[in-house]
């Protein structure tokens, strides 16, 4: 091939018109109609729990049985049944899968830096760019309305959040690829730029956030025993000891992590050895699937604590139906799913923690084969309660979690069509806001099934 018959990139002028052209397929409005085929929202969750941790799974059902908002954040796999038979823009990013407010806080980047960032990627694919926002979106609705505010402050909330996201994505794309690889989100920096109140706020939850470190962390769950070892102390249900086959089985596992992490971090754990292992219970929906932390020691008694948690398909995938590109599909089947994890997250993320990697094991370990992936526990990582704010810093809350969502899609080389399929972001914010307001309503009519069935299930 001769240098003149090399493909040149497409410009971002190319990529806005193409996605233009997209809205006579799929005109904006169409985006705020709900899915109109057959729903079996108790049937998903209920085969959700057939792969969980038995006796975890009534545990799952309390969390999610909290609040409408606690049911919306274990609803991952609905929403993405729902979002396929709805209409779509086709244009297709590297998507969060479950990105509600909840999904974003803060945490440490390499160089100790507090950023504030998407922070869960279990569900992690490509997909539409809007299923990623209506889900935000949608959230936030739910979260306005469960604290009963005004209609019209989560009306303002959930619009700017869709205009917020079209103008950042916009913004984005006036920097070059690497430029925007570099953008991220200082905690300290956005401080300069709030009302009182949200300033009040979002230094309130930095403050928490730099003290859930992973020292403060090993201090608070591990003890001495009478060997002189550090070990996890128990704190049931939330952590419990595994048994000694599991633990030698990790033991064995822990070399194929190291093995998929960056060279520097593989150096730097040929000072630690495996101390103890513990099962810990994680989140709302992600309860009754497996995860463990890890604890390592080094020689002088310095300890890190590592968690490995269990990855299953994509809920994108597995409910969504959305096909994956064919490098996607080769390099999942390769690594597993925790190797999807892993490497969605180092492309939405602006800084991933150093210490990722992923494992296999095989069906005769971990009470099965499982996929997993690897990662620092309590990083300094935390979040904002949104249902806690005024209304002020709520509002403030939604448009900061929209534009980390846009630099997150920015990442995609489909982001220009993106772009400009939503335009300004007047245009687009009405039809989702509508969307966002539907399903809110049609969550809570799931909402309230799942308590009917919850309690005939424990009924005598």
């Amino acid at each position: 091939m001769t240098h003149s018959e090399v493909p040149k990139a497409p410009s971002t002028a190319e990529g806005i018109a193409a996605g233009r052209a997209l809205r006579a397929r799929t005109p904006l409005r169409e985006l705020a109609r709900l899915g109109d085929g057959s729903r079996d929202p108790i049937g998903i969750l209920a085969r959700q729990n057939e792969t969980r941790v038995a006796d975890l799974v009534p545990l799952r059902t309390e969390r999610m049985s909290a609040s409408p908002f606690t049911f919306y954040r274990g609803t991952a796999a609905l929403m993405a049944a729902d979002l396929a038979q709805g209409p779509s823009s086709g244009i297709r990013v590297a998507s969060c899968g479950d990105a509600h407010v909840a999904n974003f806080g803060f945490y440490a980047s390499p160089a100790r830096e507090l950023v504030f960032d998407l922070n869960d990627f279990d569900e992690a694919a490509w997909a539409p760019w809007e299923w990623d926002v209506k889900r935000l979106v949608a959230s936030v609705v739910i979260a306005g309305q469960a604290t009963a505010r005004d209609d019209e402050v989560v009306q303002d909330a959930a619009r700017r959040a869709v205009r917020v996201y079209a103008r950042a994505l916009r913004a984005g794309l006036k920097l070059s690829p690497v430029q925007r690889y570099f953008t991220h989100f200082s905690a300290e920096a956005a401080v300069a730029g709030l009302d009182k109140a949200s300033r009040t706020a979002l230094r309130s939850a930095t403050r928490d956030a730099r003290k859930r470190t992973g020292e403060r962390a090993a201090r608070r769950t591990t003890g001495t025993n009478a060997d002189g070892r550090r070990v996890f102390v128990e704190n049931p249900p939330a952590l419990t000891h595994v048994e000694p086959a599991l633990v030698r089985s990790i033991h064995s596992l822990v070399d194929q992590y190291v093995d998929s992490a960056n060279v520097d971090i593989r150096v730097l754990l040929q000072g630690y050895r495996v101390a103890d292992v513990a099962h810990r219970v994680v989140g709302v929906g992600s309860v009754g699937t497996r995860c463990f932390l890890i604890l390592l020691e080094d020689g002088d008694g310095g300890t890190l604590l590592l968690q490995a948690k269990e990855a299953g398909r994509s809920v994108l995938v597995e409910h969504g139906g959305v096909a994956q590109p064919e490098e996607v599909e080769a390099f999942t089947a390769e690594h597993g799913q925790g190797g999807r994890v892993v490497a969605l997250q180092r492309i939405l993320q602006a800084a991933s923690d150093p210490f990722l990697g992923y494992l296999r094991s095989s069906a005769d370990s971990l009470g099965g084969g499982a996929d997993l992936y690897v990662r620092q526990f309590h990083d300094m990582k935390g979040g904002i309660d949104m249902e806690t704010l005024d209304d002020v810093p709520f509002a403030r809350y939604a448009e900061a979690c929209a534009a980390v969502l846009a630099r997150a899609h920015a990442q995609s080389p489909a982001a220009a069509a993106v772009a400009g399929y939503v335009g300004g972001g007047r245009a687009v914010a009405e039809p989702v806001l509508e969307w966002a307001y539907g399903y809110a309503a049609l969550s809570r009519e799931d909402y309230d099934a799942f308590l009917d069935a919850a309690a005939a299930a424990s009924a005598p």
